[in-house]
């Protein structure tokens, strides 16, 4: 195993988008949203551990490089089934920021997950993946594009 070494990488703007879904019950999706759950406000909450999640992610990845992140954006938007988290990344790098944004999403989830777990341990995080990446060597890919 070795680091890829990116150091004659040119910096360059990157950004990823990545999501995941949360499926629950729909009286804990209304508990969430009125702001009725024991532990606080669920959705300040997840955005905080998202945003704490990209500036760590070389903590949990062990061959992901330290990035000077440059934003992070985690939004939880309530669908008819639970919550779509969307976490947005940008850095000026050498590298992209795809596993910033993955990392962000989970950690969102997870967060959600436990406020939540003693009202409805049957909710289920899925769909996890990359939606778009811009910037670097390989351009820009979109997920609905693939």
């Amino acid at each position: 195993m070795k680091m890829v070494d990116v150091g004659d990488k040119p910096k360059t703007d990157r950004v990823a988008v990545a999501t995941a879904r949360l499926r629950m019950l729909p009286e804990t999706r209304e508990r969430i949203l009125a702001g009725k759950v024991e532990k606080g406000d669920v959705l300040a909450a997840a955005r905080l551990a998202g945003i704490m999640a990209a500036k760590r992610t070389p903590d949990f990845v062990p061959l992901c490089h330290p990035i000077a992140l440059a934003g992070v954006e985690v939004t939880l938007t309530p669908v008819d089934e639970g919550l779509e988290i969307s976490a947005r990344v940008k850095t000026v790098d050498r590298t992209g920021v795809e596993m910033e944004a993955l990392t962000a999403a989970c950690a969102a989830a997870l967060t959600v997950y436990d406020m939540c777990k003693s009202v409805d341990r049957g909710m289920v995080i899925e769909a996890v993946q990359l939606d778009h990446k811009s910037g670097g060597r390989s351009g820009t890919w979109d997920r609905e594009q693939a």
